[in-house]
């Protein structure tokens, strides 16, 4: 593997094929592969350097076995509550994860198996083509914690299923299942739970050895349809960092760490 890689902690790489790069993202300290400081990191800086990396013809990004990603730890929502600096460093990161995914000119894969939530999703759900598996549980769970729906759900979630769909999933945080992700057109493939790192690779290959500038120009320009989005995308992403800073943050993080319902004040200032 490349040396540009090998100062990465959480992230691993491996070449499945000629030209597929795959990464996993993998947090050993937690088992449901939750992301900690150092993953949302490297999750934000990664794609620069694949960007540049003349041997990749096509990325593939997944998690575990266990689960794709399950969100942020605990102890990195409590730091972006309690310290202000933090959390302006998190919200630039989480931008750039997006726009990073966004303006990589190598043709990008995810393989969704499991829990996919925050930034892994994030990431996820913004690259080219998107494999879920029949049980994998995707989940934008923001307003459930509290917060506005940001990281990337703005973005892509309408563009991809409608406003009405989009709407009812975001303001719910109700869990889509692999096969109702693509019955909606959240994703584009689903395939048995044991088929997914295959159907990947198999997807990756083809655009590896396909006309390479061709299929990149071509996202480029697909991709500007987000890029037109990113107002949009911007807002929700300040208005969920500034929602960190308020009760319903406060409470949707206690309910979480106590299991149970959460109680949130029954007006807003709004």
């Amino acid at each position: 593997m490349s040396d540009r890689y090998a100062h990465y902690k959480r992230l691993r790489f491996d070449r499945p094929a000629d030209g597929v790069l795959r990464v996993s993202m993998v947090n050993p300290q937690n088992r449901a592969n939750a992301a900690d400081e150092l993953m949302h990191s490297e999750l934000c800086e990664v794609w620069r350097d694949i960007d540049k990396d003349p041997e990749v013809g096509a990325v593939i990004l997944r998690g575990t076995e266990a689960a794709f990603s399950a969100g942020a730890e605990f102890a990195v929502i409590e730091k972006i509550v309690a310290d202000q600096n933090y959390r302006l460093k998190l919200w630039k990161e989480a931008r750039d994860i997006v726009y990073n995914v966004i303006n990589c000119g190598k043709p990008t894969i995810a393989a969704m198996n499991g829990p996919a939530v925050g930034a892994g999703l994030a990431a996820g759900m913004v690259c080219d083509i998107t494999i879920a598996g029949k049980t994998a549980r995707i989940i934008d769970g923001h307003t459930r914690l509290g917060v506005a729906a940001g990281d990337h759900s703005v973005i892509i979630w309408p563009l991809l299923v409608g406003m009405a769909k989009a709407k009812y999933y975001l303001m719910t945080c109700d869990a889509l299942s692999g096969e109702e992700a693509e019955r909606i057109g959240l994703v584009s493939l689903c395939v048995d739970d044991d088929k997914v790192d295959a159907k990947s690779v198999e997807v990756a290959s083809k655009l590896a050895n396909g006309a390479r500038t061709a299929i990149s120009f071509t996202k480029y320009a697909l991709n500007n349809w987000l890029r037109m989005m990113g107002p949009n995308f911007d807002t929700s992403l300040a208005l969920e960092f500034m929602g960190w800073d308020t009760g319903d943050a406060t409470e949707g993080i206690a309910s979480f760490r106590e299991k149970r319902k959460p109680a949130f004040p029954k007006s807003s200032p709004l």
